[in-house]
């Protein structure tokens, strides 16, 4: 499933249940029982019959790739051979649209994007459905981590026409590169409630060729409104509200969607949101001796709990899984990113230093020891994330959570050994099962199953307290203690032997400055050496391989080589980027291994390999959506209403930035 996120509040609104948050900043598609979609006038399309990924016409493996085969991109290649004649980002595709006068069709996605695998398997890989993108369209593939810039023009565009946005982000664009068009995910064929598709292509097709300038001009008004609502302006007000106002309605915001029982800030979908989390504790830094300071700590506290015992976090192989379908954090969307490993093993020592409960300490730990199994080049860097899908075994059609999911009978065959001295007759096995909520029938309910690709099966979540499990058959906590890790531990060894989710072996620059400080925080923090080896080495990795000495910058991206090799994308060692190896200091000094904080210190890359200086980090959150036509901006809602609208170029020059961007492959800043 594709990684959505989601800020804890709703903004621009947010689908309940198991389905795609509309309001972020940035999304991507859930699985949604629901995934209706919306057009405008402008590109009439109707809708009937059943859809259904078994309505595609059998897909032909194309033998021979397309141009994608030469990229570094995992994304990219994954679709190396579809039978689309696939373009990268760049002139040579933005030159065949204006000589052919052809709209482009751009997909944006990623390689461990749940909804971008099925898009691919439903859409991209049909035949019939190549044909028609071939003939009539120039279609365009971007891997959103590598072009962040790109992305975030057009899920803008996404964003404002539909209230929400995702990935696969689907935007058909005029050979000017100006957006008429956009959705994310789209089954191959129309449903009752959803457009197909098939008949999306055929209807701009017909657009295309018959109203052509109404799409222009309806192109260049959704743009101008837009870049028009992207600039700041202050109107009537000479002051901008000061920090502490600003800060104290944050808090308010928090407080007023807070979840009093399970934590987080909103109903379902939940998200880790640890720049939040980290903004409660910065709150309780400065209001430690008032009630809404004592109020900041408590939510985020409780919030790191309950998100630790639930579901969204792996217990057996530790680290946190992307979001949880459930408001009470039991059922997780199964992949794993390293920017929420960095983040949130930073909310946790934090939480430890406030708290001194050993529990975050060790939730810290690991995150920590996740990422240096799974996530971790051989020369210090770090991977970007791993696939929610995989093959339940080799041979099979890969599945959602198939790697993370267990059955009462395996769990049973695994731990058939009795434990002695319970008050009734007891199995290592039972007593696991009944500490973290596994039951005959699987504890995943059916609406959280749309596809059923997860009957009968259990996510492990903490049901009680070691104290209440002691209890329960009459046992020793230290004694279930040991029982419950031992377990644990023999089904990590039976899981070493399922094929493993996909790994995304892409290392971008930013992400690996939050993994840097991941490290060098909870080191710091407990005082362990070998975790702050692993931020010196990461960031020795970043200034040996991403750093360019000529012009004094970072490249966005480099990519797992053959033989432990680190490979960077022909044409992009100029790409730039920024490493945030920390936000703005708060005060003079970040104060470790103690009850307070006073502070975070932003060090550089060269201060943290010379004197291991802790980084403490925090970035902006994704988030997601469906389908969006070119609506008139001047109609219905007022898109500014939802939040201020950035593009990062400036108004003036989106069409021109956008073909420069595309020459030069250079992305933003990040």
């Amino acid at each position: 499933m594709s990684h959505l996120s989601s800020p804890p509040q709703k903004q621009k609104g947010e689908h309940k249940g198991r389905g795609l948050p509309r309001g972020s900043e940035r999304g991507s598609s859930s699985r949604d029982k629901d995934r209706s979609v919306t057009v405008s006038s402008s590109v009439p399309m109707p809708i009937g019959g059943k859809g259904s990924r078994t309505n595609c016409s059998p897909s032909v493996p194309q033998k021979v790739p397309n141009r994608l085969i030469s990229e570094k991109s995992p994304y990219l290649l994954q679709h190396a051979y579809n039978p689309v004649d696939w373009y990268p980002w760049g002139q040579e595709a933005f030159d065949k649209a204006r000589k052919e006068n052809k709209p482009i069709f751009l997909s944006v996605g990623y390689s461990t994007c749940h909804w971008c695998h099925m898009m691919e398997e439903e859409s991209f890989q049909n035949e019939e459905i190549g044909r028609l993108l071939n003939e009539d369209f120039v279609s365009v593939k971007v891997d959103r981590e590598e072009r962040p810039d790109v992305d975030k023009v057009y899920m803008t565009f996404v964003q404002a026409t539909s209230s929400g946005g995702g990935w696969p982000m689907n935007v058909w664009l005029t050979p000017n590169l100006q957006p008429f068009v956009g959705g994310t995910y789209f089954p191959p064929e129309d449903g009752l409630t959803r457009v197909g598709f098939r008949t999306v292509l055929l209807r701009i097709r017909e657009q295309w060729k018959q109203n052509k300038n109404t799409l222009l001009e309806n192109s260049q008004r959704v743009t101008t409104a837009l870049l028009a609502r992207s600039e700041i302006s202050m109107g009537d007000r000479q002051v901008p509200p000061s920090a502490a106002t600003m800060n104290s309605r944050c808090f308010q915001q928090l407080d007023e969607g807070y979840d009093e029982e399970y934590g987080g800030f909103a109903e379902a979908p939940k998200f880790p949101t640890p720049v939040i989390l980290n903004f409660l504790f910065s709150y309780w830094l400065s209001h430690r001796l008032t009630q809404d300071g004592s109020r900041a700590q408590q939510m985020a506290l409780h919030t790191l709990k309950m998100m630790a015992n639930g579901g969204i976090r792996d217990h057996v192989g530790q680290g946190f899984h992307r979001y949880s379908t459930d408001r009470q954090w039991h059922i997780p969307h199964f992949e794993k990113m390293l920017y929420d490993q960095a983040q949130l093993a930073v909310a946790y020592s934090q939480a430890f230093q406030i708290s001194g409960d050993e529990f975050y300490s060790d939730v810290a730990k690991g995150i920590l020891q996740y990422v240096a199994r799974n996530l971790s080049h051989r020369s210090g860097g770090f991977y970007s994330a791993e696939d929610a899908d995989s093959p339940p075994e080799r041979g099979m059609r890969p599945r959602e959570g198939a790697f993370y999911v267990w059955t009462v009978k395996e769990v049973q065959n695994l731990l058939p050994e009795p434990v002695l001295g319970a008050t009734e007759p007891l199995t290592s096995g039972q007593l696991l099962m009944k500490h973290y909520g596994l039951t005959e029938a699987g504890n995943i309910s059916p609406s959280q199953d749309p596809k059923g690709e997860l009957q009968g099966q259990n996510v492990l979540t903490v049901r009680y307290s070691l104290e209440l499990t002691a209890a329960r058959f009459g046992l020793d906590v230290d004694a279930v203690r040991t029982l419950l890790n031992t377990g644990l531990e023999k089904l990590f060894q039976a899981r070493k032997h399922r094929p493993k989710p996909h790994l995304d072996s892409k290392m971008l620059a930013a992400w690996n400055g939050l993994m840097v400080s991941g490290y060098a925080v909870t080191g710091a923090v407990l005082g362990q050496e070998r975790l702050i080896n692993y931020a010196i080495n990461g960031a020795k990795f970043l200034k040996r391989h991403m750093f360019d000495v000529a012009s004094g910058r970072l490249m966005r991206t480099c990519y797992a080589g053959p033989g432990g090799t680190v490979e960077h994308r022909p044409g992009w060692r100029r790409a730039q980027c920024q490493l945030c190896v920390g936000p703005q200091p708060a005060s003079d000094a970040w104060i470790y291994g103690s009850q307070r904080l006073d502070g975070q210190v932003c060090v550089s890359l060269d201060c943290l390999l010379r004197a291991h200086a802790p980084c403490p980090c925090g970035i902006a959150r994704d988030g997601p959506r469906p389908l969006s036509p070119p609506a008139d901006p001047q109609a219905g809602a007022d898109p500014g209403q939802r939040g201020a609208l950035q593009f990062p170029v400036p108004p003036a020059a989106f069409p021109e930035y956008l073909a420069a961007a595309g020459r030069s492959g250079h992305g933003l800043r990040v």
